[in-house]
């Protein structure tokens, strides 16, 4: 038996980096989470402790610093395609990577119904997400969003399911349809708007659920993917995951009051989960990529 070094990779996760432009009297404010890890020639590193290709994780920190002061942060998706490209042509030993960001949302406050120039209140709506992959001249980008919450107080059904002895469940036409987005999408090729896509991309995610009656969360989560597909090309294949948030409707008999579908109990768990994959037939897999991006199926 040999013992051997399998894959590997390494760097600093979780750089937070601010950037303001200040370019006018109006500022404008990019809030990311990055994480750099390098993968290439390391093996020495790991089997004698030889330390001559590792390129310090406090290096790649202070190269997302000083990148989002010399080029700026247009996308998350452009901003970690230029570091990416930065690690794998400065070190001749470094073959790829994975460079991943979380982008927090804030809002101009309003002051007398105005926008102020340079003051903010953080949103508390979803975070958007991208991942760029680097294998030597090959990029995968994916982008995506958690925490997106939404809720439909009609237009959703679950019945028809299998019974056994262990089931309680009432089969129903009417509920509260509520779950919590966590999406991610792989572009074809690496040249887009990526700002315009996500906007557009998210904004027909809503669209979709609102709009589907929903005979079950599966069937609505493959009707938003299936729009993602046929309405942008760009993308390749897009990724759920949802957990159901139950809604239980209370029992107000006791108190002498009728329910008719206006007071529930909102339920935090357990909950349902449902994750599928949509995706073009005619695409080639990209399993490298969704390997580092735990949560999905």
């Amino acid at each position: 038996m040999a013992i051997v070094l399998g894959d590997n990779q390494y760097g600093k996760a979780e750089v937070r980096v601010v950037r303001v432009v200040r370019d006018t009297a109006r500022h404008e404010i990019t809030d990311l989470n990055v994480s750099s890890q390098l993968r290439g020639d390391l093996a020495a590193s790991h089997l004698v402790g030889d330390n001559g290709h590792v390129v310090a994780t406090d290096t790649q920190k202070n190269t997302v610093y000083a990148f989002a002061k010399k080029y700026g942060v247009t996308s998350p998706e452009d901003f970690l395609i230029t570091l990416g490209r930065h690690f794998v042509d400065a070190f001749e030993w470094i073959s790829g990577g994975r460079w991943a960001a979380e982008q927090y949302s804030w809002q101009r406050i309003l002051v007398g119904g105005v926008e102020h120039d340079h003051s903010f209140v953080r949103e508390g709506q979803e975070t958007r997400t991208a991942v760029v992959e680097l294998d030597g001249e090959d990029i995968t980008v994916v982008a995506g969003l958690t925490d997106l919450v939404v809720l439909k107080t009609t237009g959703s059904e679950f019945h028809g399911f299998p019974r056994d002895i262990y089931t309680t469940l009432a089969e129903t036409n009417e509920r509260i349809l509520a779950t919590k987005v966590s999406a991610r999408w792989r572009y074809l090729g690496a040249a887009h708007d990526y700002n315009g896509l996500y906007t557009e991309i998210r904004a027909r995610l809503l669209d979709v659920f609102a709009e589907t009656h929903s005979l079950a969360l599966q069937q609505t989560l493959y009707a938003m993917g299936e729009t993602i597909l046929r309405e942008f090309g760009a993308v390749a294949e897009i990724k759920f995951s949802l957990p159901n948030r139950h809604h239980f409707l209370v029992d107000l008999a006791p108190f002498g009051l009728e329910n008719p579908n206006e007071v529930f109990y909102a339920a935090d768990r357990p909950y349902g989960l449902i994750e599928a994959t949509v995706l073009r037939d005619d695409v080639p897999p990209a399993e490298r990529v969704w390997a580092g991006i735990p949560g999905f199926c």
